[in-house]
């Protein structure tokens, strides 16, 4: 009997996995105020998330020079991870994915993340929530260009040595599905997080999921 390719579904963590925009907005702002600027709108922040910070940064503060730049990526950087330290960091997974993850692990797919999040933060979210055994491939902001550059992509499918026809990516913004695009896989959002479903199909979305059970259906 042939043994069934394997096949690989890397999600996005932040309004994928699990809902941090709270934190990820509180922190900008208290970032931005202590560098003696006006906080950013918090719609916008929340559309930036997923984004890699130095990026997310240069868009919130399009004015200020690289050197400024520079110093509210610092900011925020010091900021967060104090929240983390103090134990008042809030990322709750999202209802259902423990049980969609182990599901789709049980039942023989391999799980990887590419997110905007630095390597620490990410494997200390996973780490929180007890499911960083789960995924085969971890991939962040810290070793890649930002999305939608599909190095993080292109990344885990090398690491899980599964062909990107064999793939597919999960996440709630269109940087996510245009980041697919760019690595040739399948790109399914989800509705409940930082991007409109429309959004999210006009950036190369082949479905959009309503809720877990649609998710894990369409997958």
């Amino acid at each position: 009997m042939s043994r069934r390719p394997s096949r690989l579904a890397v999600f996005d963590c932040d309004g994928t996995l699990v809902d941090g925009q709270a934190d990820v907005c509180d922190t900008m702002e208290q970032a931005f105020v202590a560098a003696g600027f006006a906080a950013p709108d918090r719609n916008e922040t929340r559309r930036l998330v997923g984004l890699s910070l130095p990026v997310a940064i240069a868009q919130l503060a399009p004015d200020a020079n690289e050197a400024v730049q520079t110093g509210l990526v610092e900011n925020y950087k010091t900021m967060f991870r104090a929240r983390r330290t103090a134990g008042t960091l809030d990322e709750p997974l999202y209802d259902g994915i423990p049980e969609l993850l182990t599901g789709l692990h049980d039942a023989g797919w391999l799980l990887a993340v590419a997110t905007g999040k630095s390597t620490r933060g990410l494997n200390a979210c996973l780490e929180t929530h007890g499911i960083n055994h789960l995924f085969t491939s971890l991939q962040t902001a810290d070793g890649h260009p930002s999305k939608p550059h599909p190095a993080m992509l292109e990344a885990a499918l090398l690491e899980a040595g599964v062909p990107a026809e064999n793939a597919v990516m999960i996440g709630d913004t269109s940087f996510d599905m245009t980041m697919a695009a760019n690595a040739g896989v399948r790109a399914i959002g989800v509705e409940w997080g930082y991007h409109t479903p429309d959004e999210l199909r006009d950036a190369g979305a082949a479905n959009v999921a309503r809720d877990m059970a649609h998710l894990e259906a369409l997958l």
